[in-house]
């Protein structure tokens, strides 16, 4: 064979590995196409098909880390069983969850959710503003910055003020709404809705007469008279 002959194995190989790479290179594309897909469908989807979580603004740096707002409601306690997991949790679900805790509701998921979602309509048409905005701005309103504990000196209880964790304050906050939705519909002509709409509309003005913001101002106060 002359130095000019080629061999056709080399030549077979060379043909496979140039359509191995082209495979690669749509493989790849594909894949990328896919990613940008599914960023682009998470980037747009909304709570509840309506409400657009993208652009929410925190005030308060502190509880910041520990206010997650995401287009899902319910998870289906996937964090259930983890300590401290529930700050990964949207902000909306734990609202959700706190409410099942009351009275009729409890266990009661989708006729929560149902609650939730009239309230945040019934929120945006008096404010013409997000209700999940709403929601943040009343969650950070109405979380305490101290509260009392009980301590023993020899037999004898003793109140004292301590700073409460930024992840406490979400849960009183939390509470403190559902507590207050409760007993604004509990023996009353008035909604479940229409009372957490009034209670997170109270909290997002820091209008002390609504009962998050009062009970949050009740445990300050009496932090500051036991220091």
């Amino acid at each position: 064979m002359s130095e000019s002959d080629t061999d056709p194995d080399i030549d077979d190989d060379a043909h496979n590995n140039g359509d191995n790479d082209v495979d690669v290179a749509v493989d790849e594309s594909e894949s990328a196409e896919t990613t940008t897909d599914t960023d682009t469908a998470s980037a747009n989807a909304k709570l509840f098909g309506e409400w657009d979580v993208s652009e929410i603004e925190y005030e308060d740096p502190s509880t910041q880390r520990y206010i997650t707002v995401t287009p899902i409601a319910h998870t289906m306690g996937r964090h259930a069983a983890k300590q401290f997991e529930k700050s990964k949790i949207s902000v909306v679900e734990r609202l959700i969850n706190r409410l099942m805790q009351t009275e009729d509701n409890t266990g009661h998921k989708q006729k929560t959710m149902n609650i939730v979602e009239d309230a945040f309509d019934t929120i945006h048409n008096r404010t013409e503003e997000n209700p999940v905005q709403v929601l943040v701005r009343g969650v950070e309103n109405a979380a305490p910055r101290e509260e009392t504990v009980r301590l023993k000196y020899g037999g004898i209880s003793v109140p004292q003020a301590v700073d409460v964790a930024p992840q406490r304050r979400v849960d009183q906050a939390l509470k403190f709404i559902a507590d207050g939705t409760q007993r604004g519909s509990y023996k009353s002509a008035q909604s479940a809705a229409d009372s957490l709409a009034q209670v997170i509309i109270g909290a997002a003005n820091y209008d002390v007469q609504s009962y998050a913001v009062g009970q949050k101002e009740e445990s300050e106060r009496v932090a500051e008279a036991a220091r």
